[in-house]
């Protein structure tokens, strides 16, 4: 019996990991390509989240939707969801400086926040959105994690695929190209806007997929499963220390920081009584002691963009 509980306590765990790994692989093509400083990630993780609940949950009197569709609908309708919603939120700021465009992703993430939380006619507010379907749920019955860990797993692959094959297409290079000198890609002709755009709205749909994954995983969802210090903080944590600027990094980050959040979970059970209430806060503690030490041993990350450029020059080279 503790093997099996050990086995799907590790399920659940790459599960959730993997769906960090997605929001890392979006979050890297909008920071560690092309610089932009996103704070809002836990907007439109939400979105795509609530969205794929209004299309694939069955009819409620408690909130909007519940139209029955299929899996994968609720998946394309949370992708283009929250590409809409950065559309939007880009065309107005990202003709600013870049500290701009992360004050405003602060204020859309409070500013969703708090419409998923009082308007209940659109999301039954702070009583979340149950009866959230889980894909094969009724005939997979207990296989059903082990079936979900593989569809992470092949969404995970996917995507760090297409990535990398935006990153190394000459789209990739002009947004590396945007971080390091604007002025200078600008000169060769490039629209600086339009990309900044493109990169801001694609990173944002990868965010808004895994908030759909996330969804279908659990089958309810609630404004406090979103809050920023999970699905902002811990996702720029598991960038930097991964790698910024290599999808790669992105993914080892996404897995051991998650490790490392779950294991202060255990080490907060030993606290004293009366500190128990602190838990939260003091495993937030731990993890961004852990970033720090990362940050002074190895400032470019686990696995560094630098590094990755330098190996594929060689292999180029050999050829």
């Amino acid at each position: 019996m503790e093997l099996i509980g050990l086995v799907n306590y590790a399920v659940f765990f790459l599960v959730f990991a993997g769906i960090y790994a997605i929001v890392a692989l979006g979050l890297n093509m909008q920071w560690g390509l092309t610089g932009l400083f996103n704070i809002g990630i836990a907007a439109f993780f939400a979105i795509g989240a609530y969205t794929t609940g209004i299309l694939t949950s069955p009819p409620s009197p408690n909130h909007v939707g519940g139209f029955e569709l299929p899996f994968p609908v609720g998946l394309l309708g949370a992708m283009v969801t929250s590409a809409v919603l950065a559309l939007l939120i880009g065309v107005v700021t990202l003709r600013l400086r870049a500290d701009y465009l992360a004050i405003s992703t602060i204020g859309l993430a409070e500013l969703v926040r708090l419409i998923l939380k009082n308007e209940d006619w659109l999301t039954n507010g702070v009583r979340g959105m149950p009866g959230i379907p889980r894909p094969l749920g009724s005939t997979l019955g207990a296989d059903f994690n082990y079936a979900y860990l593989a569809l992470v797993v092949v969404v995970l692959l996917v995507l760090y695929w297409l990535c990398e094959t935006l990153r190394k297409a000459p789209w990739g290079r002009v947004l590396r190209a945007l971080r390091e000198d604007e002025q200078a890609a600008s000169s060769a002709g490039k629209n600086i806007v339009s990309f900044r755009l493109q990169s801001f709205v694609v990173g944002s749909s990868v965010m808004g997929l895994a908030g759909a994954l996330y969804a279908h995983f659990f089958g309810f969802i609630s404004p406090e499963s979103f809050e920023p210090m999970q699905t902002t903080f811990l996702i720029w944590v598991m960038l930097i220390a991964g790698g910024s600027g290599n999808n790669r990094g992105a993914i080892l980050g996404a897995f051991v920081i998650w490790g490392v959040f779950s294991a202060t979970d255990f080490a907060t059970r030993l606290l004293p009584p009366d500190m128990i209430t602190q838990a939260g806060h003091i495993r937030i503690l731990l993890v961004g002691l852990l970033l720090c030490v990362i940050l002074v041993i190895r400032p470019q990350g686990m696995l560094s963009e630098e590094g990755m450029l330098r190996r594929e020059a060689r292999r180029r080279d050999k050829t």
